[in-house]
C-alpha cells in the first residue's frame, strides 16, 4: 500500500493539468478548424499577421485567396485565418 500512496500527489497533479490547460486547448483547436472549415466566399477575415480582405476563393489544398485592397489578392493558407470578421449568408 505505500507504494501507491506516493503515487496519488503524481495522478493528482496530471488531472489538475489535464483539465485545466490540456482539455480547453484542445477545444479550443477544434473550435478554430470548424471556423477554417466553414470558410466561404465573400467572407471577411483576419490572418494571424494581422491582414483585413475578404475572401474570394476556397480552394481545395488548403489555400485560400484574399482580396486585400481593389485588384490585390494574396493567396494565405487556410490555418493562418485567425479570426471572421464577418459571415457571408449562404445562397439560396
Amino acid at each position: 500500500m505505500g507504494g501507491i500512496e506516493q503515487f496519488i500527489p503524481l495522478i493528482l497533479i496530471f488531472a489538475i493539468m489535464y483539465f485545466l490547460l490540456i482539455r480547453p486547448q484542445q477545444k479550443k483547436v477544434k473550435e478554430h478548424q470548424a471556423m477554417v472549415a466553414a470558410l466561404r466566399r465573400g467572407d471577411q477575415v483576419v490572418t494571424q499577421g494581422g491582414v483585413i480582405g475578404k475572401v474570394v476563393k476556397v480552394k481545395d489544398d488548403g489555400e485560400i485567396e484574399v482580396e486585400i485592397a481593389d485588384g490585390v489578392k494574396v493567396r494565405v493558407i487556410q490555418s493562418t485565418i485567425a479570426t471572421v470578421v464577418s459571415k457571408t449568408e449562404p445562397a439560396k
